[in-house]
């Protein structure tokens, strides 16, 4: 079944945590990930058809668009939208994060380093600093970059040091106050909380540990609390900053990847399906860090 605008309409609220799908299966690739949603409430998801490409479901819609393509060699594999509606897409084959300004359809390459093992997930502060996972899965090991504006308005980015040595790093946000990142790890199915203190991350704090290979993307909401994605095990799990599950909401797949806040409330919650390729949703009783943020209400 599939519910357009789901979250938009008043007269027909859906239950709470209860998804639907609201695209059409095969419409993205394997490689779908990285949903983001702008200020117009348009969702943003790359692999659109093919690697390489951005999709775009418009607001009240039930199928997707090409939205643009990324650069020949690039694939997105994350999408993060700012309050100025400056789209930030994590390229992880290219070592690029790409800017691409309100209503543009040109990346433009905003930070590379060869240095980069492959960006994979990023999120945004209040500030505009970009925090970006960098895993190795073959290593099975990871690290974190920490991605700002300098002084002199060149970007910089540099290799965050933690206290201890990280796994595969993936999903990624920040507390609701921007002093807290929560770092997942894939190969221990471990989410990690660390205080930010400029390029180090200080005070690691195991939040909860899952089974290995069962944990992907990160969103935070205003309540503070964490929604992971459970890929292979059909879930979104939401987890309380002290690690105690909240619930478990149930997906139409079986291999969520990535979750994004959207609706006109922020409180629709998109989520991409690797098995099948398409995206479904499900209203939460809290509105999205980063919503509320685009929005500049809080």
């Amino acid at each position: 079944m599939l519910v357009a605008g789901l979250g938009t309409d008043a007269s027909a609220e859906p239950k709470l945590f209860e998804s639907s799908e609201v695209t059409p299966a095969g419409e993205y690739t394997k490689g779908i990930e990285g949903p983001a949603v702008d200020a117009d409430g348009n969702l943003y998801v790359v692999n659109f058809g093919r690697p390489g490409t951005i999709g775009k479901l418009a607001a009240g819609a039930a199928q997707s668009q090409k939205a643009f393509d990324l650069p020949a060699g690039s694939i997105g594999s994350a999408i993060r939208i700012d309050a100025a509606g400056t789209m930030f897409i994590a390229d992880y084959k290219k070592h690029n994060v790409f800017a691409v300004k309100d209503g543009g359809l040109v990346p433009e390459v905003y930070f590379h380093s060869d240095l980069m093992n492959q960006p994979n997930d990023i999120t945004l502060a209040r500030d505009g600093t970009i925090y970006a996972s960098d895993p190795t899965f073959k290593g099975r090991r990871g690290q974190i970059w920490r991605i700002a504006k300098s002084a002199n308005g060149s970007v910089q980015g540099t290799v965050m040091t933690a206290s201890r040595p990280m796994g595969t790093t993936n999903g990624i946000d920040l507390s609701p106050d921007g002093a807290t990142l929560y770092v997942g790890e894939s190969n221990t199915g471990e989410v990690w909380a660390y205080r930010l203190n400029g390029a180090e991350l200080a005070a690691a704090r195991l939040v909860r540990a899952f089974e290995p290979d069962t944990i992907d993307g990160i969103r935070t909401d205003v309540a503070g609390r964490l929604l992971i994605a459970r890929i292979r095990k059909g879930a979104i799990a939401v987890v309380a900053p002290d690690g105690s599950l909240q619930r478990e909401i149930i997906m139409r797949g079986e291999e969520p990847t990535n979750l994004a806040f959207g609706g006109a409330d922020g409180r629709t919650v998109f989520v991409t399906q690797r098995q099948g390729g398409f995206v479904e949703a499900f209203q939460t009783d809290q509105e999205g860090r980063e919503h509320c943020l685009q929005t500049r209400s809080c």
